[in-house]
C-alpha cells in the first residue's frame, strides 16, 4: 500500500530551515496494521499527513497503491486521496450543526455519490458501528467514543483501502481507548489497511508492526522486539 524511500519534510521560515524528517525509506503491506510512535515532536502526525497527502514532502519519492504520487497536481492528489485513503482523528472532526448521519454522509455527498445511495451506505456503516439509533443525534449528544465511532464510519463510508489514524485515542478514557482499538482491529481483520499513530505504548503493541519515529530517523520492528522508543 505504501512505498516510501528517502522521503524528507522540512520547513523554511526565513533563512532558519527546520528539518521534520530525512530520508526515510519503508514500505507498509496491504491488510497490515502499523502503528507509527516516538516521542513528542518527532513529526509522526506530519508524516501521516505525507502519507495521506494533506502535507507536501520536499524530497524522495512515495507510492500509494502502485502509483507514484511524488509529482502530481493537487486535484490528481485529492482524486487518490478520495478513492484509497480514510482518516480518523483525535478530536474527531465532526460538523456540530450535522446528526450523524449527514456528518457520515458528507464524504460521499462531495464527492458526488447520488443522496440515496450515500444514505444507505452511510447507515451501513452506523450499524456496523452499534449507532443505528443514533443517526439523528447531533454530536455534542454523544459520548466521546460514540462520536469517534462516528468518526470511524465516516472513514469507513467510501470503502478506502486504507485508513489513517491520528492519535484516534487521545480523548477517550482507558477502556473506550481498548474498545476503540478492538474495533480497529476488526476492521483490520476484515482487509483494510491500517495506519496509526499514538503515544500509548500499550496501544501500540496491538498492532502487528511498529515503527518507531525518532530525531527525524526511524527503526522497525515487532512489538514484542520495541518494547519503547523513548
Amino acid at each position: 500500500m505504501i512505498k516510501a524511500h528517502a522521503l524528507s519534510k522540512y520547513y523554511d521560515v526565513g533563512s532558519i530551515r527546520t528539518e521534520v524528517f530525512k530520508s526515510l525509506s519503508f514500505s507498509v503491506n496491504e491488510g497490515e496494521f502499523v502503528s507509527i510512535v516516538g516521542p513528542s515532536g518527532a513529526g509522526k502526525t506530519t508524516l501521516l499527513n505525507t502519507i495521506g497527502l494533506l502535507e507536501r514532502f520536499q524530497s524522495g519519492s512515495l507510492e500509494l497503491a502502485g502509483k507514484d504520487v511524488s509529482k502530481l497536481n493537487d486535484a490528481k492528489l485529492s482524486a487518490i486521496r478520495n478513492r484509497y485513503l480514510g482518516f480518523i482523528f483525535q478530536d474527531f472532526n465532526l460538523l456540530p450543526e450535522l446528526d450523524v448521519l449527514s456528518n457520515v454522509m458528507l464524504p460521499l455527498e462531495i464527492s458526488g455519490v447520488k443522496t440515496q445511495h450515500a444514505k444507505d451506505r452511510a447507515q451501513y456503516q452506523l450499524q456496523r458501528m452499534g449507532l443505528q439509533g443514533r443517526v439523528h443525534h447531533k454530536p455534542y449528544l454523544l459520548s466521546g467514543g460514540q462520536q469517534q465511532r462516528v468518526a470511524i464510519a465516516r472513514a469507513l463510508v467510501g470503502e478506502p483501502k486504507m485508513i489513517l489514524a491520528d492519535e484516534p485515542t487521545g480523548n477517550l478514557n482507558s477502556q473506550m481507548a481498548i474498545e476503540i482499538m478492538q474495533l480497529l482491529q476488526e476492521i483490520n481483520r476484515q482487509g483494510t489497511t491500517i495506519l496509526m499513530v499514538t503515544h500509548d505504548e500499550h496501544l501500540s503493541n496491538l498492532a502487528s508492526r511498529k515503527i518507531c519515529l525518532s530525531d527525524g530517523q526511524i527503526q522497525e520492528a515487532q512489538p514484542q522486539e520495541l518494547a519503547s522508543c523513548g
